[in-house]
């Protein structure tokens, strides 16, 4: 990880300093204890975030992906201010795209994908890795008492499992998903998949990750020594959650003739890949980045899904270089930070 560098911010004319954990330009992470507090639009609401989650893209930032700078985070459940006039004192989680509102895909209800949208800790818009964060109210989700803050931490990467489901032929709901990876998302994904009522395999490298998705009624599978030959061009539908290079060219090798590869990986090093699979096989290769918070929520206040026990462990915002450092470990699942 980056070393951590002593940092201050000015004060404000809000009169208010909140403690964040910054990604400068130079890919170094400063913890300050002055940075200015968010001053919300008209539009938005000021939250007083409780709960938050280190995501492996978070990690990816912080190695160099997308250019990001500022304060990082953007899975969250938090307070919205009592001062706040339509929401006061509301639990709530969020869509992190927040789209401009005017442009022909955000009036299509496709703001995910607005050529001038800002995303929470990730583009152009601080994050939730600090007491308060400033979000427009359209982007939040109301959080039910039955779904306690370690569980709602969970919406986002929730949201983007269930994505999955966007990109599946209606017509195959009986065929098995194989989930590449054991890691933060790819158990996720295997989980919230199997609480949906699809067929699920999780492929991974670590025991005690398999352990807790076939105590989850997941169907495991070591890849190092289970995959045999016969699981080579099996797979109708592959979702590819690594995080490493080389996850590509594994699930172009189980996905069947015309079969489908759903891309979770986002990463800043190249992938090498042999693209005469794709082309020989005839098969659809698809990205999927984020999903719908309603639904995310929805499934977590059924208790269909319970993903707590992924959480390896629950530090305070002051120890958030060293919550970073302990998430970027081989094998550690989900680390909180609390406020």
């Amino acid at each position: 990880m980056p070393r951590l560098i002593a940092a201050s911010a000015p004060s404000n004319a809000y009169g208010r300093a909140v403690r964040a954990l910054i990604l400068n330009a130079a890919g170094e992470l400063a913890l300050v204890d002055d940075q200015p507090d968010p001053i919300p639009s008209a539009a938005e609401a000021l939250i007083h975030v409780k709960r938050a989650g280190i995501c492996d893209t978070d990690l990816q930032l912080v190695r160099g992906y997308a250019g990001f700078a500022g304060v990082l985070g953007h899975e969250f459940v938090g307070v919205v201010d009592q001062a706040d006039p339509e929401l006061a004192g509301q639990r709530v989680v969020a869509d992190i795209n927040i789209g401009c509102g005017a442009c022909p895909r955000c009036s299509h209800g496709d703001g995910h994908h607005c050529p001038d949208r800002t995303t929470l800790g990730i583009r152009s818009r601080p994050g939730c890795f600090a007491d308060r964060v400033a979000i427009p109210r359209r982007n939040l989700v109301r959080v039910p008492d039955s779904v306690d803050d370690d569980l709602a931490v969970f919406a986002e990467p929730v949201a983007a499992a269930l994505h999955v489901l966007d990109e599946l032929d209606p017509r195959a709901a009986g065929e098995r998903i194989d989930v590449l990876g054991d890691g933060k998302l790819g158990l996720l994904i295997s989980l919230a998949l199997a609480a949906s009522g699809r067929q699920v395999r999780t492929i991974g490298h670590h025991r005690a990750k398999l352990e807790l998705a076939a105590a989850a009624g997941v169907a495991a599978t070591a890849l190092e020594h289970e995959l045999a030959a016969s699981d080579q061009r099996s797979s109708a539908v592959v979702v590819e959650a690594t995080g490493h290079p080389s996850g590509l060219a594994r699930a172009l090798w189980l996905a069947r003739p015309r079969g489908l590869v759903i891309l979770k990986t986002t990463s800043a090093a190249p992938i090498p890949v042999d693209l005469s699979a794709i082309v020989v096989n005839e098969l659809r290769v698809v990205g999927s980045r984020c999903g719908d918070m309603h639904r995310a929520v929805d499934l977590l206040a059924q208790q269909r899904l319970d993903p707590r026990p992924m959480i390896a462990a629950t530090m305070a915002l002051a120890q958030a270089p060293a919550a970073l450092e302990h998430a970027g470990q081989r094998g550690v699942l989900k680390v909180l930070l609390r406020m």
